[in-house]
């Protein structure tokens, strides 16, 4: 567990962050963009939260925001250094997890039957938010991977979890009584 005892370091003044048990990169890098738009999806599930949403999806976005910890630290050390420093990863429980989450909440929700907007409850429109945040995280993260080798579950666990907050969308506005907002294609 990090010990923090000073905010400020001065070291980045240069335009670079250290990744995680050494080495440094610009700000603007790859690898650092990816790991920080993780960090940002986890900020806007801190607002979908912070808007209650019912106990059951809070529950789960808690666990996510925990595992979106376990992705950023897969992230911040490169693939090569893991093996001398073993961090916590992403992994195939959590990608199980995710998938076992879209499948109960799909479960209740009716039928899709028209695209659907962003909107609804607050919870469910930050939902959607973090949606979009976690799409443009997993477009990164695809960039990354064609010039370096990253986790074997980062992917496949930043896919299923935009369709999952997606479903927690859905399920909110339905425990609120509130109607899927959709698409007018006529508008």
């Amino acid at each position: 567990m990090p010990r923090l005892t000073r905010i400020y370091t001065r070291t980045g003044d240069d335009g670079t962050t250290a990744l995680g048990f050494g080495g440094r990169l610009p700000k603007d890098a790859l690898r650092i963009e990816c790991y920080g738009t993780v960090d940002e999806l986890n900020s806007v599930l801190g607002v979908a939260r912070s808007f209650a949403p019912p106990a059951e999806i809070d529950i789960e976005l808690a666990a996510i925001q925990n595992q979106l910890f376990h992705l950023g630290s897969d992230l911040c050390v490169p693939e090569a250094g893991k093996g001398e420093h073993p961090v916590p990863t992403v992994q195939a429980r959590h990608v199980e997890a995710l998938e076992g989450l879209i499948d109960r909440a799909n479960g209740e929700l009716p039928p899709l039957e028209n695209f659907v907007l962003p909107g609804g409850t607050p919870a469910a429109a930050a939902l959607h938010v973090g949606r979009t945040v976690c799409r443009r995280a997993e477009r990164l993260l695809v960039a990354l991977r064609r010039e370096e080798p990253v986790g074997e579950w980062t992917l496949p666990f930043l896919n299923r979890l935009g369709d999952a907050l997606f479903v927690l969308a859905r399920l909110a506005n339905l425990r609120a009584g509130r109607p899927d907002v959709t698409w007018d294609s006529r508008a």
